[in-house]
């Protein structure tokens, strides 16, 4: 007998449905209250600073590696056992994915294994935290630390994971959430990054919005056109 599993089965009730309807009748379809609505109620939700909504996990984990600017064939090392999105980015960000084995059981990277891989060229460490495990983020952390490495965490399976009684997303690091189709919570496509460090976060607004210095609710919201500088190449 064959079973058939569909790839995702949405469970909305008559608040999501309201939701939209009053988005569509507000004829704000772009970044604006809604998006500031959902940031707001997710850092509170994380316990983080700052939440910046996104067009997907793939743009956060994105927007980790090109907000710190590695040198061109920087080394990250990250778990093959992920989504192509992972490593993509360093390719585009022209840098180098090294992959490090993962453990029985979580799946997750094996953080023994870690400090083997380590070079001169090492600039990062890419946890994925796989199907809810949280990875050993104190380990791994510890392993950052002594060799002056930064720490991004791909958090698409992780929304509602705890690491020692913090939810994901409150650790200090950039990390990446995913409101694609299948997953926990859906937008249908989506994402955020959180993060608790201010500097990394104003950088990041600028860079999610093409480098512009504000978006579009605040250049035509209901105050009047407002200008806007181009601040870098996002």
């Amino acid at each position: 007998m064959s079973i058939d599993l569909p790839f995702h089965r949405a469970w909305l009730d008559e608040d999501e449905i309201n939701e939209v309807i009053d988005t569509l009748e507000s004829g704000w379809f772009t970044t604006g209250p809604k998006t500031h609505q959902f940031e707001d109620e997710f850092k509170r939700y994380i316990g983080c600073k700052h939440a910046l909504g996104l067009n997907s996990c793939t743009a956060g984990l994105h927007l980790s590696l090109a907000a710190m600017g590695f040198p061109e064939g920087s080394e990250i090392i990250t778990t093959p056992m992920t989504f192509p999105a992972t490593a993509s980015v360093m390719v585009h960000e022209r840098l180098k994915p090294v992959f490090v084995d993962v453990e029985p059981g979580t799946l997750n990277i094996d953080v023994g294994k870690i400090e083997a891989k380590i070079t001169s060229k090492t600039r990062a460490i890419f946890p994925v935290h796989f199907a809810g495990h949280a990875c050993d983020m104190d380990a791994i952390e510890a392993i950052a630390k002594k060799h002056g490495l930064a720490v991004f965490e791909d958090a698409a399976h992780a929304l509602e994971s705890s690491y020692k009684h913090r939810k994901i997303g409150n650790l200090g690091h950039l990390t990446s959430f995913s409101f694609y189709a299948n997953k926990n919570i859906t937008t249908g496509e989506g994402g955020m990054l959180t993060t608790n460090d201010d500097a990394l976060a104003d950088k990041i607004r600028v860079m999610r919005l093409h480098g512009l210095s504000k978006d579009a609710w605040k250049r035509f919201g209901k105050s009047g056109y407002s200008h806007w500088q181009l601040n870098a190449p996002g």
